[in-house]
């Protein structure tokens, strides 16, 4: 069974081996997750499961969200997310998912938000060169050229150009579990993982 999971981001800090090396590391807190609702080729085209992770209450729900949710019973989740699957029949609605699956040195997939820093610059969103800073330049920091003149007359789409910075969905691929402590559901990954403490994460 394919392990699909939605956690929160706790945190880095650093462990010893057993040759005194240092490891850096991510603790994660993963699930507990319910599905939702399974989608099948029938009646959706494709198969699916949906799960639910972080209670919430019904003021912070819209009526759509509420309806689903009452529909089947289940708690009331802040988060649904949708994943893929080759077959659904290890798969109920009602289902709890858990860390249990999961086994130390396993290789995962961890999709998230980077964090944002808002509108930077061309030497710190692409890291261009900056201009001379010597007495009389009118360039230090300037983008340069963007383009010729009559010919095209124009800037090309895709143009490397100052901007919105980060805010991006990232997924790190073949990351290792160090560790794993079921009775509190925490992970703990081997390497950084996208987005700061408390950022929602998605395990593949």
């Amino acid at each position: 069974m394919s392990i699909n999971l939605l956690g929160t981001k706790l945190g880095m800090t650093q462990v010893f081996n057993n040759k005194g090396n240092a490891i850096p590391v991510t603790f994660l807190q993963v699930g507990p997750c319910m599905i939702t609702q399974i989608k099948n080729k029938t009646n959706d085209g494709y198969e699916a499961i949906q799960i639910g992770y972080h209670a919430s209450t019904e003021k912070k729900l819209t009526k759509p969200q509420l309806g689903h949710l009452k529909k089947i019973e289940a708690p009331l989740f802040k988060y649904l997310k949708e994943y893929r699957i080759k077959s659904k029949e290890k798969f109920q609605i009602g289902q709890i998912l858990t860390i249990n699956e999961l086994k130390i040195g396993k290789l995962i997939n961890i999709s998230s938000l980077s964090i944002g820093k808002g509108f930077a610059g061309y030497q710190k969103k692409h890291h261009f060169s900056r201009g001379p800073m010597s007495h009389g330049s009118k360039n230090h920091r300037q983008p340069g050229s963007i383009g010729a003149g009559t010919t095209p007359g124009r800037v090309f789409p895709g143009k490397k150009m100052a901007g919105r910075l980060g805010n991006n969905q990232i997924t790190i691929k073949n990351l290792q579990i160090i560790d794993i402590n079921i009775e509190e559901h925490i992970l703990i990954i081997k390497g950084s993982v996208p987005g700061k403490p408390g950022s929602i994460i998605s395990i593949t």
